[in-house]
This record gives structure tokens, C-alpha cells and sequence, in this order.
């Protein structure tokens, strides 16, 4: 019975360990998952726009460090519905992080065949 619970107890807490969230979870989904735009198409629309990795990136920090109606990717409609977000508290670090992250989960780039 006591290896029993042991087991479990280190199996809960091994769970716990990996179950962390990421930079671009912790600050970017809470508010995005709330919103009927996904987040795959925001970042379609950003490769639209700017082709590149390297050119994505770099807009999407610039919006995100100086949110406007110039840097955004967005449809005049759609900033209209949802409006400009606040300007990000996270660090150039944290951003560049959150940015590179999102960018390996949506990217096209290597996945078609």
C-alpha cells in the first residue's frame, strides 16, 4: 500500500513538473483563446503580409511593443470588433521567446508535402 502511494504521488508530481506553461501560453492564449479570431488565422494574415520568417517576427514585435493601426496585419473590421491590444509587459526576451514559439506552431514552412 505505501509503494503504492509513493508511486502515485511521484507520478502526480512528475506531472505537475511538466505540465508548466510556456511564455506564449501564459501571455498570449488566455486572452486570444477567448476570441473567435484564432490564432491561426492572425498568423496567416501576418504571412500574408510580410512573407518571411524573419520579416513575420519583426512585425509582429514591432505591434506588439507599439500596438497601432499601422503595424497591425488586421482588417480595418476586424480591429474595429476587437480592438487594439495594450501594449505588451513582457521583457525583449520574453517577447522574442513568445514570438518564436508561436511562430514554430504555425508555420507552413517544412509541413506541406
Amino acid at each position: 500500500m505505501g509503494k503504492i502511494v509513493l508511486v502515485l504521488l511521484f507520478s502526480l508530481l512528475s506531472v505537475r513538473m511538466y505540465a508548466k506553461t510556456d511564455i506564449y501560453t501564459e501571455n498570449c492564449l488566455q486572452c486570444h483563446n477567448q476570441m473567435s479570431l484564432t490564432m491561426q488565422k492572425i498568423f496567416m494574415r501576418y504571412l500574408l503580409k510580410y512573407s518571411s520568417e524573419v520579416s513575420v517576427k519583426q512585425a509582429l514585435y514591432d505591434f506588439l511593443k507599439d500596438p497601432n493601426y499601422f503595424t497591425s496585419a488586421l482588417r480595418k473590421d476586424q480591429i474595429a470588433r476587437y480592438g487594439l491590444k495594450n501594449k505588451t509587459t513582457l521583457t525583449d526576451e520574453q517577447l522574442r521567446k513568445a514570438i518564436d514559439i508561436y511562430w514554430e506552431k504555425y508555420k507552413v514552412f517544412g509541413k506541406l508535402k
